[in-house]
C-alpha cells in the first residue's frame, strides 16, 4: 500500500491501485484479532488444564513466538510399549489383569505387537541449513505395522471365566484398537502435512524471487508496476498458506504426542 501511495504522490500510479492495496491490507489487518483471540483462548485453557487461573498463565507459554519443533518426529521400533503408557490403555489393562488374575493370564499376552517405522531426513539446499529445525523432514516406510500374536489359549481362557472377565476383556480390546486407530491416523496427518508443508514452502521460495525479479524489472523500466503488484500479492498468499500449514502440521504433532502419550526422548 505505501508502494502504491508513492507512486501515486509521485505522478506514477492511480488511484484505483491504492484503493486495491488498502483493501488488501485492511483485509489482512482484519485477519488478526481473531487470531489474537484463538491465542488467548490457548493460554487460558492451558493454564486450567496446569490447574492455574488465567492471570497465572506459563509466562513461557506467553511469550513463544514459534511452535515446538520436533528434533526426532517419532520413536522408532517397540510402539506397543508406548501405547501402553496411554491412561486409557493403561486404566483397561488394569481392570481387565483384576480380572484375568482370577483365571491366571498375564495381560501383556494380550497386546498386539506393534513396530513404528520411520526416519529424519533434511531438505536443506546447503550444508549450512542442515541444523535449521524448519529444514527435517519425515521420511518413512510403513507409518505402523501390527499385529496380533497367537492369544487364542489366553483369550480363550477369559471367555471361559464369568461376565465380568468377559466385559473387561472387550473393554480392553476396545482401549487397543481406538489406540491404534488413533495413532495411525495421527502419524498419516502429520507426515502427509509435511510433505505438503515442504511442496508450499518450495512454492513461497519461487514467488518470492518471481517478486523480487519483477521488483527488478521495474526499476529498470522493463515491467509495469501492476506486475509488481501481482508477484507481492502472489507471494503474500504463499506466506499465508505457509503459515497455515506449518499450524496444522503442529496440531497433527500434539494429536500423535498424544496418540503414542508423548515424552519421548531420541534414547526411547
Amino acid at each position: 500500500m505505501d508502494l502504491t501511495q508513492r507512486l501515486l504522490d509521485a505522478g506514477s500510479g492511480n488511484g484505483l491501485d491504492v484503493a486495491r492495496a488498502r483493501s488488501a491490507l485492511e483485509t489482512t489487518r482484519a485477519s488478526l484479532p481473531p487470531l489474537r483471540a484463538e491465542r488467548e483462548g490457548a493460554l487460558f485453557r492451558l493454564a486450567t488444564l496446569t490447574g492455574r487461573t488465567p492471570a497465572e498463565t506459563s509466562e513461557a507459554a506467553r511469550t513463544c513466538a514459534r511452535p515446538p519443533r520436533l528434533s526426532q518426529p517419532i520413536p522408532v521400533g517397540d510402539g506397543a510399549r508406548l501405547l501402553a503408557r496411554r491412561p486409557d490403555v493403561r486404566r483397561a489393562e488394569r481392570e481387565l489383569a483384576a480380572a484375568a488374575a482370577r483365571v491366571n493370564v498375564a495381560t501383556a499376552d494380550l497386546f498386539p505387537r506393534i513396530t513404528l517405522g520411520g526416519g529424519l531426513g533434511a531438505t536443506a539446499l546447503d550444508a549450512g541449513g542442515l541444523g535449521d529445525s524448519e529444514n527435517f523432514r519425515f521420511s518413512v516406510g510403513p507409518l505402523i505395522s501390527w499385529s496380533f500374536p497367537n492369544v487364542f489359549a489366553a483369550r480363550a481362557r477369559i471367555e471361559q471365566a464369568d461376565a465380568a472377565s468377559q466385559a473387561a476383556l472387550a473393554g480392553f480390546d476396545q482401549a487397543v484398537l481406538v489406540a491404534l486407530q488413533e495413532t495411525e491416523t495421527a502419524l498419516a496427518d502429520y507426515a502427509n502435512e509435511l510433505d505438503r508443508r515442504a511442496a508450499l514452502q518450495a512454492a513461497r521460495d519461487q514467488a518470492a524471487e518471481a517478486a523480487r525479479l519483477s521488483r527488478l524489472r521495474f526499476d529498470a523500466g522493463a515491467d509495469s508496476f501492476l506486475s509488481v503488484l501481482d508477484a507481492e500479492r502472489t507471494l503474500a498468499a504463499a506466506d499465508a498458506q505457509l503459515a497455515a500449514s506449518d499450524a496444522l502440521a503442529t496440531t497433527y504433532q500434539i494429536a500423535l504426542f498424544k496418540a503414542l502419550a508423548g515424552g519421548w526422548s531420541a534414547g526411547s
